[in-house]
């Protein structure tokens, strides 16, 4: 142990000296100087820092709220908290006077720490208050004149305006059935994409705000809006797809609030004069893609000096305002780009483009041709091991956009209001040789920070790394989507729910996963079950298609961990009358206590074979699953009543619980600890959902392990057990059985995609085979992130990070050492700041470096070179170093 370490640590103990503490990263309501908050009472986060690389330790706070900006040490504010005693420094609630729709608010913070030395002031961050009623909205519902389905051309929506004088702050707010995208005098509004987002629309739908102040001139304006079908009316869902399931025309609504530097003040909004009609996007549909006719385009139909005579009067909608709801979670936005890796000549002649990485987006295509060329490209996420344009996979989706010229002029394109995953497009159109300098691959995903890394000695554990991280930004758009390629792109509870602590570890998905949660209480059913996919496009609260174990578990089990990542309670809150309905409704379905009625999945996509004469496909009894997610509900909900001091339902469904136990190993345990379905999920979830007895806890460990020795260390786990697979292993002493299986290299396993050359998380296990033939068409992703669930495992045991308390308050910091590593590092920014860890063997010695944020403390466990023999430290904020 360095000197270094034990000089801070001493620090700590001792709290000898006083840092100077800056704040820096002040957030509303998790978002940095938001322009659009419907929350009446919204909270402020704050991060500590300070300049000697020591700890600080906050508490006592103040936060100031003002409508106008501070200067100084003005104390005179419209709120100030007083000095409060506590360390809390993140979702501070506003207590002060009622808010006003549309009105900027600025707020400053200080802090005191535990030597009673205030921190000074921070700098001041603001907000902006969105529409907080419907009765705040000018605007009215309007659409286009003409005939507006599914398939005709997408409508276009303008109007004129004039400014006479000169403008100090202008916000947009939009929002649409379907899609829209928005241009202010012939600049696109924003840099976002498929707003307003997925919501359950009939319940909730989302409005954005926007500053246009740069795009606005004094004088002549206009503003255009393109609609498409999106989410809104689109076909969605496989094998039957409906269309118009919200509703069977687009609309748009929306207003510009201008203020000028006189202060008065002016709105825009969408009403009768506007005009409506078409252009060039002939076609948009999700699944299928679009087509864009340049020969019909109307240039500069946005710009003020655009002549709509010919066009024709919107029609007025009568659509609701009472449903809206301002954005918290980031939108969709373009992020990292791609060139051709290589093009090639298909076995077919067919002209392809490899861009190495299966991604999520569409390609920009630089064309040049004559009057009425038409030239298509078409996307797959494979080719056959013929090396042929494989596009079966995708079902029913034809994912093509075409672009048809109307003269010889070069332009690039891109698809409007449609989107891909694939890796390879196909070409067809273009006479001679494709230019690769042509085609740039755009991936587009919800704009999440990211926010964790994990790398190591191993090429392809990094690999599979990149492959999880991609994994999710190809199907974190807008909604956690189960693939994003073939005809369903649905929000799919139980993918969500197995892989919500590894996207939490991987990026920020506070505001992505709550905005989601509240459309899995909104469209959960009446009697409390919960459907198969959210928004819920199966039934529309007709008929009841869900109340899968694994599945609806998802009400409970994300609000959970959403809560154990950020600390914010306030999921908890939200969510807590959903998380109660769904054990409600499991307790209903039960039978003794045993929930052994309804459809469900099961362990999903589990190792299995054609010819099982010997008993290998590794069968787990859907009930026996049942009931032990129907006990992991349960106690979640328990822990939250804890957390929400609802005493009631804590001591309710604290003896629930026992019984819920007692049932299962009355049912499925013999007295020597066998488990009717002797297979490694029954053993893993018995162990992590503490379904057993202690005293018959080791035994199935051991038969767990037992279990794996007869697969000669492969897993045959599917969508439920596998996430939680080295997790008990770990738990329970077995983590050298945990690395044997993560490194695992042949089917089934998760490094086997990657020999086989994947970029992302397949669906199933062989995708493609080792013969170089694919798993059934009708399903089989080569982009699903369910079984990417692993990565939570290699940032909390290998990198060795892990919340001891909900949102890193207090950390801890325990490596496992093993399957030949010498070296590994993870880093992780939580509500505090950023934890790094990384250790490295060097002969018979470990060296280990570990930062752990300002306002936190860390229990820090660092082994010897084997792996073994543990040293506890206590410890406060600081970078520190180990050797052993």
């Amino acid at each position: 142990m360095r000197k270094s370490f034990l000089i801070a640590s001493l620090f700590f103990i001792s709290h000898a000296v006083s840092a100077q503490a800056v704040l820096k990263d002040l957030l509303t309501e998790n978002l940095k100087n938001p322009i659009c908050i419907d929350v009446r009472a919204p909270r402020f986060s704050w991060q500590l820092s300070e300049k000697d690389n020591k700890p600080v330790m906050q508490q006592a706070y103040e936060v100031q709220v003002d409508s106008v900006a501070f200067t100084g040490n003005n104390t005179n504010s419209l709120w100030s908290s007083g000095k409060i005693k506590s360390d809390q420094s993140v979702y501070i609630p506003y207590l002060g006077k009622p808010l006003l729709s549309g009105h900027r608010y600025f707020w400053r913070v200080r802090i005191w720490d535990i030597k009673g030395t205030c921190s000074g002031w921070s700098e001041q961050a603001f907000w902006k208050m969105g529409l907080i009623s419907s009765s705040d909205w000018h605007a009215q519902w309007v659409g286009a004149a003409s005939n507006d389905t599914v398939n005709a051309p997408a409508p276009l929506l303008r109007t004129n305006f004039i400014l006479n004088k000169k403008v100090r702050e202008a916000t947009a707010y939009i929002t649409a059935h379907g899609f829209y995208e928005a241009q202010l005098n012939g600049h696109k509004i924003g840099d976002a994409f498929l707003t307003p987002g997925w919501t359950s629309y009939n319940k909730r739908l989302q409005y954005q705000a926007y500053d246009v102040t740069a795009l606005l001139a004094e004088g002549e304006n206009a503003v255009g809006v393109t609609l498409g079908s999106g989410w809104y009316r689109s076909p969605l869902g496989p094998y039957n797809p409906r269309a118009n399931f919200y509703g069977d025309r687009t609309a748009l609504l929306m207003e510009i609030r201008i203020t000028y530097t006189d202060g008065s003040e002016k709105i825009i909004s969408t009403d009768r004069s506007w005009k409506s009609s078409t252009g060039a996007l002939q076609f948009a549909e999700i699944y299928n893609g679009c087509i864009i006719d340049t020969r019909l385009e109307k240039s500069g139909w946005a710009k003020p000096d655009f002549d709509d005579h010919d066009w024709h009067a919107v029609r007025i909608m009568p659509y609701a305002k009472n449903t809206l709801i301002a954005t918290y979670n980031e939108p969709v936005k373009q992020h990292e780009v791609f060139k051709p890796l290589k093009i090639i000549t298909t076995p077919h002649g067919e002209k392809v483009i490899d861009f190495g990485q299966n991604l999520v987006g569409w390609v920009k295509v630089t064309l040049k041709g004559h009057r009425g060329d038409s030239v298509k490209i078409a996307h797959a996420e494979v080719l056959d091991k013929a090396g042929e344009f494989y596009t079966e996979n995708l079902r029913a989706a034809k994912a093509e956009n075409i672009y048809i010229l109307k003269d010889t002029a070069k332009r690039t394109f891109e698809p409007q209001f449609s989107w891909q995953g694939f890796r390879y497009i196909k070409v067809s159109g273009i006479k001679g040789p494709l230019n690769p300098e042509d085609f740039t691959a755009v991936a587009i995903y919800s704009d999440m920070k990211a926010t964790g890394s994990f790398s190591c000695s191993n090429p392809l554990l990094n690999q599979l790394q990149h492959n999880i991280q991609w994994g999710q930004k190809g199907n974190f758009l807008d909604v956690p989507t189960d693939c994003p390629q073939r005809d369903e792109r649905l929000g799919w509870t139980g993918d969500a729910q197995v892989f919500s602590r590894t996207a939490a570890f991987n990026m920020d998905v506070h505001n992505f996963f709550s905005k989601w949660l509240k459309d899995v209480a909104a469209d959960q059913y009446a009697s409390g079950s919960i459907p198969y996919v959210i928004p819920d496009v199966f039934t529309n609260g007709n008929n009841e298609v869900g109340g899968s174990s694994g599945w609806g578990d998802v009400a409970t089990i994300i609000p959970w961990n959403m809560y154990y990542a950020y600390g914010d309670k306030k999921i908890l809150e939200n969510q807590f009358q959903s998380m109660k309905a769904w054990v409600n409704y499991i307790q209903k379905q039960t039978r003794n206590g045993l929930w052994v009625t309804g459809n469900h999945f099961g362990d999903w996509l589990f190792y299995s074979v054609n010819n099982d004469r010997d008993g290998t496909s590794a069968i787990t009894n859907k009930y026996l699953i049942a009931q032990c997610f129907y006990a992991y509900s349960t106690q979640i909900l328990i822990n939250s009543a804890k957390v929400l001091n609802k005493k009631a339902e804590e001591e309710y469904y604290t003896k629930l619980l026992l019984k819920i136990k007692q049932a299962f190993v009355n049912e499925y345990v013999t007295a020597n600890g066998l488990i009717s379905s002797d297979t490694q999920t029954a053993y893993v979830l018995a162990l992590e959902f503490d379904m057993l007895p202690v005293k018959l806890r080791k035994q199935a460990a051991a038969r767990l392990v037992k279990n794996i020795g007869l697969y000669q260390d492969h897993l045959t786990t599917g969508f439920l057990g596998t996430p939680y697979l080295c997790d008990a292993l770990s738990k329970f002493g077995y983590a050298d059985v945990a690395y044997k299986l993560l490194l695992q290299d042949t089917y089934p396993s998760w490094l086997y995609p990657i020999k086989q050359g994947a970029t992302t998380i397949w669906e199933r296990w062989d995708g493609i085979k080792t013969d170089g033939s694919f798993e059934e068409s009708s399903m089989n992703s080569y982009n699903h992130y369910a079984y990417g669930a692993i990565g939570d495992w290699m940032y909390r045991y290998i990198a060795g990070i892990t919340p001891a308390a909900p949102g890193y308050k207090k950390i801890i910091i325990k490596p496992v050492i093993g399957g030949g590593l010498s070296w590994a590092e993870g880093k992780y920014d939580c509500p505090y700041g950023n934890i790094s860890t990384k250790w490295e063997i060097t002969g018979k010695k470990l060296n280990m470096t570990v930062t752990i944020p300002q306002n936190t403390t860390a229990d820090i466990f660092v082994p010897d070179f084997e792996g073994k023999n543990y040293k506890k430290y206590t410890i406060g904020a600081g970078t520190y170093h180990y050797s052993r």
